[in-house]
């Protein structure tokens, strides 16, 4: 096991495109306002557990469950699709009903951080990089997490309401395509 810093930096790379969470500011900021509160620390630490754990463990699991990773990256994009319905036309689907109006596991947590893109990124990344530099790389990945939810109300002052609503519209169809070329892509791999 030997430390690559270029390793480690194309893991970053991969792994913070998929994760995306600049662009989930607009998700983080309405769960806050609507009472779904998100815990930065516990988000980014659970979702460091879970990515680590798949990492080790993820192939196995979906095949004690004879699940192939392409049904779960579908999955997966069924509550992004979801999600992005939320966003888009100002309807509720998730209905909040975990303890005490928490979102920091679903879905902060799952789909969005630790997702089916980002679980299976880092499941192929072990194709190209040492497994010590992906887990490096998925930290660094969850410090940014931390830093971002852990700051949002900055965020949302330096943005105001309307550029606030303007990226909840903007990143809605953004997620919305993203999880349509999620389903579509695993879906022509399985029907093959």
């Amino acid at each position: 096991m030997m430390i690559d810093f270029r390793e480690i930096i194309t893991a970053f790379m991969v792994l913070f495109a998929i994760i995306d969470i600049t662009g989930s500011v607009p998700i983080i900021i309405e769960l806050n306002t609507s009472g779904k509160k998100v815990n930065a620390a516990k988000a980014a630490s659970i979702s460091f557990a879970f990515m680590v754990i798949f990492l080790f463990a993820g192939e196995g699991l979906l095949k004690l469950f004879n699940v192939d990773i392409e049904s779960f990256a579908i999955a997966g994009a069924v509550i992004l699709l979801a999600l992005a319905v939320e966003m888009t036309f100002n309807i509720t689907i998730f209905k909040n009903d975990g303890p005490g109006g928490n979102s920091t596991i679903v879905p902060m947590v799952f789909p969005l951080i630790a997702g089916a893109g980002a679980l299976t990124a880092a499941l192929s990344l072990r194709a190209e990089c040492a497994t010590i530099n992906i887990i490096i790389a998925i930290a660094l990945n969850m410090v940014v997490v931390y830093l971002v939810i852990g700051n949002v109300r900055w965020v949302e002052k330096v943005l105001g309401k309307a550029g606030i609503y303007i990226l909840r519209k903007f990143f809605g169809v953004i997620l919305l395509a993203m999880s349509v070329k999620l389903i579509v892509t695993n879906l022509t791999s399985l029907l093959k």
